[in-house]
Parts: structure tokens; sequence; C-alpha cells
């Protein structure tokens, strides 16, 4: 197994209510889930292969709860990337070079049964952990936006954090408001549900604690 880590930032939005019962262990609120996903690799390496400063996405599609598999996912890499910077990401994005089950990635992929072909494109990516915004383009397939989640009394912005000390993706995650449009090869549109912002700090075995 080569081994590889990653320290970055992600946003992420699926279809849930503000606060997403798999994050608790709990099935997905409106029966099936739907999710984007980017994230800017801040530093990162896949043995000698250097990583640092590329970006992912992904967009996913679930009939019911995640672990009950049949999901539908296309993986995005930064077209910056080097043929061997492909090969490495894609090989982690899909759980390869990872312990069973250790990270988010090597989950989901378990539960893929149609996996479209990864896209090298532009990925226009950025992301503010803390003020819980973040704004993903790749033109002609993805858009994703978030912000805080807004008072309904009067508008003011809620903070909140869900910590997962033994999750497989990260140890604290920021909630915010989501909104995503998925245009090709998968089409999905949901908004104002659950927005989800991390740093992530992952390795061949799983979450690196005090990260």
């Amino acid at each position: 197994m080569v081994y590889w880590k990653l320290k970055g930032r992600e946003f992420a939005n699926c279809n849930c209510e503000y606060g997403c019962n798999c994050q608790f262990g709990g099935l997905p609120d409106k029966g099936h889930c739907q999710a984007a996903v980017g994230i800017a690799i801040d530093e990162g390496h896949h043995g000698d292969t250097d990583l640092s400063g590329l970006n992912i996405a992904g967009v996913f599609r679930w009939p019911g709860p995640i672990h009950e598999g049949q999901g539908e996912c296309v993986a995005f890499v930064d077209e910056r990337a080097t043929q061997a910077q492909r090969n490495a990401l894609l090989t982690i994005m899909t759980g390869g070079d990872t312990d069973p089950f250790a990270t988010v990635f090597a989950v989901f992929a378990s539960t893929i049964t149609t996996m479209h072909e990864p896209l090298f494109v532009p990925v226009d990516f950025e992301v503010d952990i803390e003020g819980r915004k973040g704004r993903l383009r790749i033109a002609g397939h993805l858009e994703m936006d978030g912000e805080p989640i807004r008072s309904p009394v009067n508008g003011a912005e809620i903070r909140a954090q869900i910590r997962l000390p033994d999750g497989f993706e990260y140890e604290v995650a920021e909630v915010g408001s989501g909104a995503s449009r998925s245009i090709d090869p998968m089409q999905l549109a949901h908004r104002s549900s659950y927005g989800q912002f991390a740093y992530l700090h992952l390795d061949s075995h799983g979450v690196v604690k005090g990260g």
C-alpha cells in the first residue's frame, strides 16, 4: 500500500435538512441522498507524488440510505494535475491505498454501483470554513454555493458545529446552508439544505487526530 496524506478544506451540500441525520448514524430525512462536494488540498502527497494546491470535487446519489448502496457518482479532478497526480487522486478518491472503511472516500466508494468516467476540468473552488461560505463552479457540470444559516426571526447568522471524534471524514464540521445544481453527467438540484464546512486531515489509515 502506498502511503498518502491530505490536509485541506471541504464544502459539501446534501439534500437533508440542516444537521443531516447521516452524520449521527441516522437515515436520510428525504429517504434518499444526493450530494455535491468540493475539496481544496492545501498539503498532500501520495507516495512521492505531491498533491498540494489541487482541487477535487464529486457528485453523488443514492436511491436510499447510503449504507444500502446502489450509488452513482462522478469525480472531477483539477485539470492542472499531471498524469501522476491524476492517478494518485483517483486512487485516493476511490478508496485505494487505504485501510478498509478508514476514510469517507473508502466508505463512499464501497457503496457505488455506477461510476461515471472521471472528468479532468477546471475546478473553480473557494471556501471559508469559519465563515461558512463556499463557492464551486465547474463549467457545464456543477454549481454549488454555501452560506451561514440565518435566523428566520431576524436574519442573524446562526453558528453550529458537529463534532465526531471517531469519524471517518472530519473531527469538527461547521454547519451552514447550501445549494447545488449538477448538470452533466448527473442531474440533480437542491437548495437551502445541509451545508458542511470542515478542515480535513486524512491519510491511508483514517482521520489524523488533532489535525
